[in-house]
């Protein structure tokens, strides 16, 4: 495990701390918002009724990972630089304004429950009240100054553009775009498609474009940390990766625009590109396959690598087959808005950049704190729980949609009559228990890093002998060495149950489905969802009991006594 080589590296620390707090936080709110869920009177005549809860769990959903953002680039970037962070008092500046971004969007939620904007200048400066942007103009200001610190940073901390590699423009690329996305997001529009429109533009190139771009580089520069692999190989991926995202990305926005009233095209077209946004993703899960089997050597630090994986794999199947599944337009005009979607959203948000940014606390506090030798018994149970916690909610979540589909949106019963309420309950309950096993891991995790350093042995791992030659240990079934054509295999399988989810989706425009029969669309959920989601369990586990399989003591070099005879 590598030591701390630059004094600002240890900068980071604090915005991975800052990220496992709000992270509790949010993981508090979900079960509360679960638990009203079953039980909708629970708090209802509240501020912590479910629809101010809500706001507070996505927004801080967010803020946590753009904390894990921050730190992991803070982190690599003077190790990709080879010089300090350039202007550590912004830095300390950022982490403050961040904070303070955090306190003023908990604080103004309830705002909205008393029709209270802060209009001024024709512009909501307290409380905007559009989903996923809700802060107030006086937020976005800081937010715009925040990002703009961060892309200076960066910025002035690499080397000149003729010595950037694939990573370097990712990540410049990343933190710039990360700034200019977010002006689309500074005005407000009284026309309310148009307002759409641009909201979408911030949402939804933040998260499929932005997001995806720094995710892939980070990503990647991870494996060449973990697993010695070369930049150029992992550059090369990358630059496809990102061009990729941004190819399909771009036009795939669309995909938001179909029922806000904007013109009928983009109903061919954003169902064209947004089939094509999850190639990048195949992209980038093949890459840390061939990287992490490029040598033979055991995992220094699998929690890191766990959940790395996770982060991969969560990001295949959530944004990239469930988020399939769900965007044509023919199977949106019935997901939208419904419990399938999210589904597909806590898969795709947490797994691609929330599993990141705790990969990337794994990796990065144990050498700042000094523990390269940390028992990690706690990471690897906190992933697992995490892991199957989140697989447990989206299939709640996905089969609970498709009865609301057909009860709701099929046969056009009353919402707040109570006729779905019913129908949904089983599942309603399901959330919650899923939910628990979820916040049981994470609690596992945060006290986990947290208390790093200061209940774990500070002594350094013994290092194996520099002229040991690794070999991986003999092994067969479950166990054994996981090859190219397997992986292959099991990633077609996923994809299968995809096709089963849309089909399913799409069975919802025939005439008897319409008239009253839900057998066809029922059938397909019940084999779609269940065997996607554990087919991918499995996979998870396959693959990490390859990579568990590896010796943990090196074979020793031959003698000179024996070379010579």
């Amino acid at each position: 495990m590598i030591k701390i080589q630059y004094q600002t590296q240890h900068l980071s620390l604090r915005f991975f701390l800052l990220m496992l707090i709000l992270f509790f936080f949010q993981v508090g709110f979900g079960l509360l918002i679960a638990a009203q869920q079953a039980d909708p009177t629970l708090l209802s005549g509240s501020y912590f009724n479910f629809n101010i809860m809500r706001a507070e769990h996505t927004n801080l959903g967010i803020l946590w990972i753009l904390s894990g953002f921050i730190g992991t680039i803070l982190f690599v970037g003077p190790l990709l630089s080879n010089r300090e962070l350039a202007s550590p008092w912004l830095i300390k500046f950022l982490f403050y304004a961040l904070i303070a971004i955090v306190l003023w969007n908990v604080g103004t939620q309830t705002l909205a429950a008393d029709g209270i904007a802060g209009w001024w200048l024709g512009q909501p400066w307290l409380h905007e009240g559009l989903e996923y942007l809700e802060a107030g103009r006086a937020a976005d200001i800081v937010i715009l100054i925040g990002f703009s610190i961060l892309c200076y940073v960066v910025l002035r901390t690499f080397p000149p553009v003729r010595q950037w590699n694939e990573i370097h423009w990712g990540l410049g690329l990343g933190v710039t775009a990360l700034t200019l996305v977010w002006i689309f997001g500074l005005f407000f529009i009284e026309r309310l498609d148009l307002s759409e429109y641009f909201r979408w533009y911030v949402v939804h190139y933040w998260v499929e474009g932005v997001w995806e771009v720094i995710h892939i580089s980070l990503i990647g520069f991870l494996l060449v940390l973990m697993f010695k692999a070369e930049v150029k190989a992992v550059g090369y991926a990358v630059f496809w990766g990102i061009t990729l995202v941004w190819l399909s990305g771009l036009i795939g926005n669309a995909h938001h625009y179909f029922w806000i009233g904007t013109p009928e095209f983009w109903q061919f077209w954003g169902s064209l590109f947004s089939a094509l946004e999850p190639l990048p993703l195949i992209f980038c899960f093949w890459h840390i396959y061939l990287d992490a089997h490029q040598d033979k050597k055991p995992l220094e630090n699998a929690p890191a690598f766990y959940f790395i994986l996770g982060s991969v794999i969560l990001e295949q199947v959530g944004a990239g087959i469930l988020g399939f599944t769900m965007t044509f337009a023919l199977t949106n005009v019935w997901s939208h808005g419904t419990w399938v979607t999210p589904s597909h959203a806590h898969l795709a948000l947490f797994g691609t950049f929330g599993m990141l940014g705790i990969a990337s606390a794994y990796y990065a506090i144990p050498i700042m704190r000094k523990v390269p030798s940390f028992d990690q018994g706690l990471g690897k149970l906190s992933f697992w729980l995490v892991f199957t916690g989140m697989l447990g909610m989206a299939f709640a979540f996905a089969i609970g949609g498709t009865v609301q589909v057909f009860t709701y949106r099929t046969l056009g019963l009353d919402w707040f009559g109570g006729d779905v309420f019913p129908a949904m309950q089983f599942f309603k309950v399901l959330v919650p228990i899923f939910g628990l096993v979820f916040a049981t891991g994470a609690g596992i995790l945060i006290y986990d890093l947290l208390t790093m350093g200061y209940r774990t042995s500070s002594s350094p791992a013994a290092e194996p002998a520099p002229t040991a030659a690794y070999r991986p240990t003999p092994s067969t079934g479950w166990s054994s060495m996981l090859s190219r054509f397997e992986a292959g295999m099991w990633l077609m399988g996923m994809w299968i149950f995809g096709a089963v989810i849309t089909l399913g989706l799409l069975s919802f425009n025939l005439h008897s489905v319409q008239a009253g029969d839900p057998t066809l669309p029922y059938l397909l959920a019940s084999i779609g969802y269940p065997g996607l989601l554990l087919i991918t369990l499995f996979f998870v586990w396959r693959f990490l009991s390859s990579m568990n399989a590896r010796c943990t003591q090196p074979t020793p070099a031959p003698s000179s006594l024996a070379t010579a005879t």
